[in-house]
């Protein structure tokens, strides 16, 4: 089937105007009337998911993060982004990129029920679909109430991670939860605001564990990857049950760095 033909399918579900107004999503590369039968799916186009890409004889690449995000004045062999653009385009491969409209429609239900927490509400409302309050993260009730420690372990099970960092009294009891997907910290004002305990994200600095927890509220870095990559296979299942024509590929699960 069409490129464009994809597409429509994907937008039906993650229309590109519920993304937010920095992002960049959509056709990033390519060609809209390329014939696909197979596409791999990514979390990013690196150097080695785009060569993997062209090894599995991608038609089409999809990713969560757009490899395009600033503008670019120019594509040559002289840039490692415009090198990458290279290589998708003279495999003949159609890059797609669903980032934020992804987060808002996708993601966001996703992460509460991969943590397992109750009665959630929107943690940032950014649209209404459907009469329907849709935006970032999600907030809720943990099934019980247990120490920071015991979350840490709780989490780290959930997406079956190997190590996270944590700000807060270890003691703690927190029962209610937020997680914002990626680079969280501006979720914290918003986490305070719903009254949670904890919050689970990624991208948090020093100062801003420290700001947090002189709030009030304890912070679980899980990391950008630990807490985006369930979009892998989220999107695998989702174009094998809407289109069962086309053979999906999913990129495996490669932590970007490693604790020692």
């Amino acid at each position: 089937m069409l490129c464009k033909e994809i597409m429509q399918v994907i937008e039906a579900a993650y229309p590109r105007d519920a993304a937010l107004d920095f992002d960049n999503v959509g056709l990033l590369a390519g060609r809209v009337e390329k014939e696909v039968s197979r596409v791999y799916i990514a979390l990013d186009a690196t150097d080695t998911v785009i060569d993997r890409a062209v090894e599995a004889g991608a038609d089409m690449l999809i990713t969560h993060h757009p490899l395009i995000f600033s503008p670019l004045k120019k594509i040559t062999d002289e840039d490692f982004i415009s090198r990458r653009i290279l290589k998708i385009i003279h495999n003949d491969i159609s890059y797609y990129a669903m980032h934020t409209n992804y987060d808002v429609l996708g993601m966001a239900e996703l992460s509460e029920k991969v943590l397992g927490i109750q009665d959630t509400e929107v943690l940032d409302i950014t649209m209404e679909k459907d009469g329907k309050p849709e935006g970032i993260g999600r907030v809720g009730t943990l099934e019980k109430p247990m120490t920071l420690e015991e979350c840490c372990v709780y989490v780290k099970h959930r997406l079956n991670l190997g190590s996270l960092k944590m700000f807060g009294d270890r003691q703690a009891v927190v029962s209610r939860l937020a997680i914002s997907p990626g680079s969280g910290k501006t979720a914290v004002p918003a986490a305070l605001a719903k009254g949670a305990d904890v919050l689970v994200t990624g991208d948090i600095g020093h100062h801003d564990g420290l700001d947090a927890v002189e709030q009030g509220l304890a912070v679980i870095d899980a990391g950008h990857y630990g807490t985006e990559y369930i979009f892998i296979d989220d999107m695998k299942h989702f174009l094998q049950a809407k289109l069962p024509v086309l053979e999906v590929t999913a990129a495996p699960v490669i932590h970007p760095f490693q604790v020692i």
